[in-house]
């Protein structure tokens, strides 16, 4: 039997928690192809696009909260798995990256399919590991401490993905008689401690902590954890301390969180700036999505910025860091904070520091409100009706650029508890955004629901290139026919050259795509704004015909009737440009009175 080694390779993989592989389909690929599709306990998906195969494994990874193994053959198949294996290495995601590639004396003679994979990805695998070009049992011993190694490694500590290259010679398939077999095969667990801070330590800390008035929290984006949440919720009951939470950090169920920093933070004046600023500031996750957040705490820095975070590399985002705190943030929060009744004075502070920020938050939803009454059928209020209408138990997955900052600023309450949010905020880009949520349908039953822009979307169109029924998902489409953020943000607006080299213009909806994937397909129609100033809609108004048919789509796309849906929004780039500076003037506005 040919390559019985990479058969036990498999076994291995099985016996440490791989359940999944996704395969895209290759010759030289064939002994990793066949080992994981004959395996009985790994469900296997053939994708023929690598760049979305990479995506929809790192999605059904992020769904499972396993490894996943990806196989391609040789040459440049492998290069389009970088986008994603980039986003798995920022995102903290196990990937298991097999590159079958020629023997070593075949590189750089013109053969076929032929590159130099060795370190391929360069920076953004957590390690690069080659297996034995030739079968020898001497060398089994090696190869099965390698796969060990790479799954431990991957699966430990700061999570990310792995590189198994594997050059294979003829022949690669085995003879007819021949039966694949899985021989048992050793297994190496690394054993890892709870990473918590000593008992001296904790004393510092709250220590410390004693002498702060201002103290903030800012969380970046997280992965839903039910621990963390209880933590903070206990810790809020003690103590009243501000804690920004953005969308992307899955806090939204934990009461009075900051959502709306980004839109007060942009518009509220230097000296109100100047209250808010903390003196201790204590930051955990992965990266904060806005950037008024960002530039008020870089230009008004705390005396200490705290940050959690038990392994890996760290960041200085807002360039203050002082402490590097190596343990869970439920740990923190559940040991350090001091909350002594008797310290009245500082505690009182506190809480006034506490009272200014939910002021400013109470001062944001009043204006967005506002907003809404005013400009009711543009790209803002279907992304609001989306997020207000979402099946209690889902997945909602946001699609970079204008899309995730959409649902950033409309939120969801707290009674929403039962809704995770996930966007590919490692790299933030627009490519594999659908094809993440597709790897999340191909993991299980629960309803995944995409907010995308319509460049996103057809960056991605291959997410549908496959034979695999996704009956739980939803795609929604804001089509402006453009990059419309490069309009929005400072430098490329107002350049001549931005309306053909930066926006981009496209004249595509997705209905043809939609017909050739036999996915069902509705297309809505932005509305002109009313004249009305009301803050919302009251019960029993006439609604405008527009936002009838909106919530009627809306109701039918959640539907779930074994079909895949699309549901997609025409509307203008100035509309939305003006949308967005109605709400600037009205949060402004808010501080002139």
């Amino acid at each position: 039997m040919p390559y019985q080694f990479i058969y036990d390779l498999v076994e291995t993989c099985s016996k440490k928690g791989v359940i999944h592989a996704v395969i895209c389909p290759g010759s030289r690929s064939a002994p990793l192809t066949l080992a994981f599709v004959n395996h009985p306990n790994i469900k296997c998906f053939v994708i023929p696009d690598e760049r979305s195969a990479a995506f929809m494994a790192l999605g059904i990874s992020q769904s499972t909260n396993l490894p996943v193994a990806l196989v391609c053959t040789s040459g440049s198949a492998g290069y389009n798995f970088a986008p994603a294996v980039a986003e798995a290495f920022f995102q903290h995601i196990p990937l298991l990256v097999f590159t079958a590639d020629r023997p070593p004396e075949m590189i750089d003679q013109l053969d076929g399919q032929t590159i130099r994979q060795k370190n391929l990805y360069g920076p953004h695998v957590k390690k690069y590991f080659e297996l034995p070009v030739d079968e020898n049992k001497a060398n089994d011993w090696f190869v099965n401490r390698t796969i060990n190694e790479a799954i431990n490694l991957s699966t430990t500590g700061q999570q990310g993905p792995v590189h198994i290259n594997a050059p294979f010679r003829e022949p690669f398939y085995p003879l007819p008689h021949e039966s694949i077999v899985y021989n048992s095969s050793r297994i190496i667990n690394v054993l890892m401690s709870s990473q918590q801070l000593s008992s001296e330590l904790v004393s510092k800390l709250k220590s410390q902590w004693k002498s702060f008035k201002k103290i903030l929290v800012v969380a970046g984006q997280c992965s839903y954890n039910s621990k963390i949440i209880a933590s903070i919720q206990t810790l809020l009951k003690k103590i009243k301390i501000p804690i920004i939470g953005e969308l992307l950090t899955n806090l939204h169920s934990v009461p009075n969180v900051i959502q709306h920093a980004e839109l007060f933070l942009g518009q509220s004046p230097d000296g109100l700036k100047e209250t808010l600023h903390p003196e201790l500031l204590i930051t955990f996750g992965q990266s904060v999505l806005s950037k008024n957040v960002k530039l008020f705490l870089r230009k008004y820095p705390a005396i200490q910025h705290w940050h959690i975070q038990a392994d890996g590399d760290y960041a200085d985002t807002f360039q203050n860091l002082t402490t590097v705190l190596r343990c869970t943030p439920e740990f923190f929060f559940d040991n350090i904070p001091a909350t002594e009744a008797k310290e009245t004075f500082r505690n009182q502070k506190q809480n006034n520091y506490y009272q200014l920020w939910q002021a400013e938050e109470h001062r944001a939803i009043q204006a967005k409100l506002k907003f809404c009454g005013e400009v009711s059928g543009g790209e803002f209020n279907f992304v609001r009706n989306l997020m207000e209408a979402l099946p209690l138990r889902c997945n909602l997955h946001l699609a970079n650029s204008m899309s995730v900052r959409y649902a950033n600023l409309v939120t969801l309450s707290a009674r929403q508890k039962g809704i995770r949010v996930f966007s590919n905020r490692g790299t933030s880009g627009i490519d594999g955004c659908t094809s993440t949520a597709v790897g999340h349908c191909l993991a299980g039953e629960i309803p995944n629901i995409l907010i995308t822009g319509d460049m996103a979307f057809f960056y991605d169109r291959n997410a549908f290139w496959h034979n695999y029924a996704i009956p739980n998902l939803r795609v929604a489409i804001l089509n402006n026919h453009g990059g419309i953020i490069f309009n929005m943000i400072d430098g490329p607006a107002g350049r001549h050259e931005v309306d053909e080299y930066f926006v981009t213009h496209q004249p595509l909806n997705a209905k043809s795509m939609a017909d050739e994937f036999g996915v069902s397909y509705s297309l809505l129609e932005a509305s002109k704004p009313p004249t009305s100033s009301l803050p919302a809609w009251p019960a029993g108004r006439h609604l405008p015909a527009s936002t009838r048919k909106w919530k009627t789509s809306i109701k039918n796309f959640y539907e779930f009737d074994g079909k895949t849906k699309i549901l997609e929004l025409e509307s203008s780039q100035q509309k939305t440009i003006d949308e967005f500076n109605t709400l600037k003037t009205l949060m402004k506005q808010s501080y002139d009175r």
